[in-house]
């Protein structure tokens, strides 16, 4: 996958070097896709405990919205963020309640709360855009959605630091170990002393307060300018992205590096060909559609070698048993 990421990019500069291969360009897919960034990351969350979390391409939608209503009802940004990253957390524990407490499957139980949050977006903007006509958001808020440092979004450098917090958590922290272990074989996990439904309801709360920053911020790009269906169209995307992370770095496990790796390859594969191919915007969905068949394909395979790789370690019982009478 490392390797497709470089052949992509010689491809799109050679056919376009004076638009594709340039600052100018990373600078704007930087900042366009910083928010799929950071809901990838999210959503690699639930799948290290084996879940899938449906729920944040609605979510998102809805955190944007409410970003700008509760700012044009007066309330200051900060306690805004406060408040959507507390709404985000209570998403993910009503997701962990209707998993672990209800045992209803995780693909199920967070589409229909996706649903259930989709509602309540076109509920509070009537299903048309919120627009800030009297510029009632704080400019504060405004210069948290656009200041960089030496020319690189800000947002995406966020994304930078919350993937390598993730790298660090699920790689060198024994909570990280935990998840994976749940992941694999809950059962197995539990006999280890490992209480499973903690871990759960941690990745998706975790996950619920991540998709609450990716709105947040998403609103602040927007500048006064917000609609409720926006979200739904980063959820294939994100989905990709983690889905193509679990085929590299860590073959067959979900891993933030793997999912930095999904992530470059749709934003490089989607801007290359929109360059070469101007208007041709069915190109992203069907883009996104093969690689998410590709990834999910690869990913199993993977996944299933790594098992058959580790079931072969395991020595038979007669052998254990005479291997275990020569060691005494």
């Amino acid at each position: 996958m490392v390797l497709l990421i470089v052949v992509l990019f010689i491809i799109f500069s050679i056919s376009k070097p004076d638009t594709f291969p340039t600052l100018q360009n990373f600078r704007i897919l930087a900042s366009g896709n910083a928010v799929l960034f950071i809901l990838a990351l999210g959503v690699t969350l639930p799948m290290a405990v084996g879940k899938i979390d449906l729920s944040f391409g609605y979510g998102v939608g809805l955190w944007q919205v409410m970003a700008l209503v509760w700012q044009m009802d007066g309330l200051d940004y900060r306690l805004v963020l406060v408040m959507i990253l507390v709404g985000g957390a209570v998403v993910g524990v009503v997701n962990a309640l209707l998993i672990e407490l209800a045992q209803v499957d995780a693909f199920i139980a967070t589409l229909a709360t996706g649903q259930v949050i989709y509602a309540i977006s076109y509920a509070v903007t009537g299903g048309t855009q919120v627009i800030d006509l009297k510029n009632q958001r704080s400019e504060s808020f405004n210069k948290f959605g656009t200041w960089s440092i030496d020319r690189i979004p800000g947002s995406f450098i966020v994304a930078i630091v919350l993937a390598i917090l993730m790298f660090v958590v699920l790689e060198y922290l024994p909570i990280g170990r935990y998840m994976y272990a749940v992941g694999a074989n809950p059962r197995a996990a539990e006999l280890m002393g490992i209480k499973r439904s903690r871990y759960i309801y941690g990745a998706m709360i975790t996950s619920g307060m991540i998709t609450g920053l990716a709105g947040y911020l998403l609103c602040a790009r927007q500048l006064g300018n917000v609609q409720s269906n926006i979200g739904p169209d980063l959820l294939l995307p994100a989905l990709t992205a983690a889905f193509i992370g679990s085929t590299t770095i860590r073959p067959g496990r979900v891993n933030p590096l793997g999912t930095v790796v999904g992530i470059f390859i749709a934003v490089i594969g989607i801007s290359g060909l929109l360059q070469m191919f101007p208007g041709s915007f069915f190109l992203t969905p069907l883009f996104n559609g093969l690689t998410l068949v590709a990834a999910i394909t690869i990913a199993s395979l993977a996944s299933r070698k790594r098992r058959n790789k580790a079931t072969n370690k395991i020595p038979s019982g007669k052998n254990s048993g005479a291997d275990g009478d020569k060691k005494e």
